[in-house]
């Protein structure tokens, strides 16, 4: 009997499980997401013999399920398991792997259950003959969407609930008279009134039902809006001049922290990504055609100061990367109004940046074809069919220290083809020719061979790309170490020393020769491997998330200048 109450009792959970989940899918709608408008991860990785490109698709709706999809580039793997480990419960406290799929020969796919919001990651054990190996991708569990219950699923619903509940009032009804009366004999008025009597208290009982279901409904629905619905840390920014150059300001906005739970920030444990406490990327618009990547001071908690290069007045778009000691990363965003400055020539050479690492570009407007196929404004190279580098599709721009950058080509791991397609997975590659077409040797900038920016023409997807994919170095090194750890439950440390010690290490940093700062750097970053096969050439995974044009800034460095290389393309839905 024991046995068979547990299972009931098992089974009820799961259905009010599925019931609640039921009921958030078809109550929430699309909103912001901790990257701008790309709420997956890719990552592409070399774990012993293996080359993986990994794709994690994370619910909108928690609980909920992941979609995991592992390409095996190199090694031969017979088996895939996943499984989620939360950086508070750590491993200790993680569920046992599910065995992902194998789709064709070198694909393997799987959904992973998802049940707890925040800060989380995604462990794949790949096995085979050449080893078994583990990878951690970090992975930000959050609830980004409240949608709509369609109506004629609520009428449905509706007419079934109705149905039950007159089912269930006359069986308590029949079973409180039927009961006792012999076969053949008609039903005496007491009886009847005993049925009446006992519907009528039936009605009562799955009336008060109904209404404490109701309560804890709207209750647990309310919770969702008000404390697990992701919304973004709100900043202000501003923009003051300081000795003839204009300095931003960028300031943490704790209004609402005591009353709006999901508004809450540990600020006091952000911790450095690649040797940055943040990454703040300046977009003009409409023309996206000013372009600066800076990496603000931190002056207090709230505080963060940039002195800002040459770029000129007018609307600017900010994105602000940040990483928390949890793993979460957030992108944080805001509209700015640049102000005109006039200032001489000995004025601007005198200027200097806040971080030796800061750079810019300024360069003509985005320029798309119009639908009947005329040429828009003078535009950046632009990704079409008909342009060919090296035999293959691609687009060249020359660089301020005249070498070349060269957008080799666009296949896909689907299926290649000449035009990029939202969904598929895509490594994106560049190269570098010095003035004699000769390949020019890229050096580590910030600890890897480059970095990317992707923008959509509206700004509504962006995202910071690194040769390893869309996810934060000190998000995996942060989830690693909380995996190592054997303690089920993580207490955060003294707020105010673990700052300090943050802010020496990156003065440390700032004040090193680049090649120590990049050995430092590489030496943080440990399993993860950015060097590039070639060293002229820097790649970068990436799905597109939504049809559109894009513009694409990359970054590399070469005998100690950061050199930017900005390509324009499209991206349509697929035809299948």
């Amino acid at each position: 009997m024991k046995n068979t109450v547990d299972y009931k009792k098992s089974s009820y959970q799961k259905w009010l499980a599925w019931a609640l989940l039921l009921f958030l899918s078809f109550t929430l709608s699309p909103c912001a997401t901790a990257h701008v408008g790309s709420s997956g991860v890719v990552v592409q990785k070399q774990a012993g013999k293996y080359q993986l490109l990994i794709s994690v698709q994370p619910p909108d709706v928690v609980p909920g399920t992941a979609k995991v999809t592992v390409f095996v580039q190199q090694g031969r793997a017979s088996s895939i398991g996943g499984r989620p480990i939360y950086f508070q419960s750590g491993d200790e406290g993680a569920p046992t792997y599910d065995v992902l799929t194998p789709v064709d020969q070198n694909r393997y796919e799987g959904d992973l259950w998802l049940m707890e919001s925040g800060s989380s990651s995604v462990e794949l054990t790949i096995d085979g003959p050449d080893g078994k190996q583990q990878v951690v991708v970090p992975v930000v569990a959050i609830a980004t969407a409240l949608r709509d219950m369609p109506p004629g699923t609520g009428w449905g619903l509706a007419a079934m609930g109705l149905l039950l509940v007159v089912m269930l009032v006359t069986i308590i009804g029949a079973s409180n008279a039927d009961g006792v009366v012999a076969p053949g004999q008609g039903v005496p008025k007491t009886l009847r009134r005993r049925r009446l009597v006992g519907m009528g208290v039936g009605l009562a009982v799955v009336t008060l039902i109904l209404t404490g279901w109701r309560s804890w409904w709207n209750s647990t629905a309310t919770d969702y809006r008000e404390v697990q619905l992701y919304r973004p840390a709100p900043i202000t920014t501003s923009v003051k001049v300081v000795d003839g150059q204009r300095q931003l300001t960028i300031q943490f906005d704790t209004t609402g922290f005591g009353k709006k739970e999901q508004l809450r920030r540990l600020y006091s444990f952000i911790l450095p990504d690649h040797g940055k406490l943040m990454h703040a990327f300046l977009v003009s618009m409409p023309g996206l055609d000013a372009f600066a990547h800076l990496h603000p001071v931190r002056r207090d908690t709230l505080h963060f100061e940039a002195m800002l290069p040459p770029l000129p007045g007018g609307r600017y778009l900010l994105f602000s990367d940040i990483v928390y000691r949890s793993g979460f990363t957030e992108t944080l965003t805001d509209t700015l109004e640049l102000p005109s400055l006039k200032v001489s020539a000995e004025a601007v050479a005198r200027s200097r940046p806040t971080d030796r690492d800061d750079s810019w570009l300024v360069t003509v407007p985005m320029g798309v074809s119009t639908p009947g196929g005329t040429a828009g404004t003078a535009s950046v190279p632009h990704l079409d069919n008909d342009m060919v580098v090296c035999g293959k599709p691609g687009a060249s721009m020359t660089l301020p220290d005249g070498s070349t950058m060269l957008w080799m080509d666009k296949p896909g791991v689907d299926s290649p083809g000449q035009t990029l397609e939202v969904g598929k997975l895509y490594n994106l590659k560049f190269a570098v020719a010095d003035a004699q077409g000769k390949a020019a040797a890229l050096e580590p900038y910030l600890g890897m061979p480059g970095h990317a920016a992707v923008l959509r023409s509206d700004g509504s997807v962006y995202i910071h790309l690194h040769p390893i994919g869309t996810y934060s170095m000190a998000a995996e090194t942060s989830l690693s170490g909380r995996i190592a750890d054997t303690s089920r439950t993580f207490r955060y440390p003294n707020a105010a020393r673990f700052s300090d010690s943050i802010d020496t290490y990156v003065a440390k940093l700032r004040a090193l020769p680049e090649a120590e700062k990049n050995a430092l750097l590489a030496a943080s970053m440990t399993g993860m491997n950015h060097v590039m096969k070639i060293n002229n050439m820097v790649e970068f995974p990436y799905a597109f998330p939504r049809a559109g044009h894009y513009r694409i800034w990359v970054q590399v460095q070469r005998k100690g200048q950061v050199l930017t290389g900005v390509f324009d393309t499209e991206v349509k839905e697929p035809l299948f």
